[in-house]
């Protein structure tokens, strides 16, 4: 397996996993809306993006993660928050999501990251036990909130 960042090229295989993605989390799929999104973060490196393909296969995706960069005030040091991962119904049982995640470590610590964040759903024990055995764990010191900003 290998593991590549994402560059412009790669738009049209990584929309498809990115609108499964979406659709997993039940959101409308949006094909056309996604790709732009991806286009847009790419383009303007908001986001890393990694890929993951089999050894001998540079048109079959097995899965993705997309990475934001942040900053911690406190620790006066940069975050990044693992925002999104997929991983190809095929494809799952293989170890994709967990070389994807010792990629995105890599990266957070070669760019002098003080921490990577990630959220999941309660319910996606499987996400949870796959982000503890890569060293994740659960916030005790900060609880988060959100605040959702309708555009209507």
């Amino acid at each position: 397996m290998r593991i590549v960042q994402a560059t412009l090229e790669h738009l049209d295989l990584i929309t498809p996993l990115f609108v499964k993605y979406r659709e997993f989390y039940g959101e409308l799929p949006f094909p056309e809306s996604s790709r732009k999104f991806l286009e847009k973060r790419l383009s303007r490196k908001e986001s890393v993006i990694y890929l993951a393909f089999p050894d001998d296969d540079d048109t079959r995706l097995l899965g993705f993660c997309q990475l934001y960069p942040s900053f911690s005030s406190l620790s006066l040091k940069r975050v990044w928050i693992l925002n999104d991962i997929y991983v190809a119904e095929d494809a799952r049982r293989q170890l994709v999501a967990d070389r994807l995640l010792q990629t995105a470590k890599k990266m957070a610590r070669e760019t002098n990251a003080v921490r990577m964040r990630v959220s999941t759903s309660s319910s996606n024990e499987v996400a949870q036990k796959v982000y503890e055995s890569i060293g994740f764990h659960e916030d005790t010191e900060f609880k988060n909130y959100i605040l959702p900003i309708n555009s209507d």
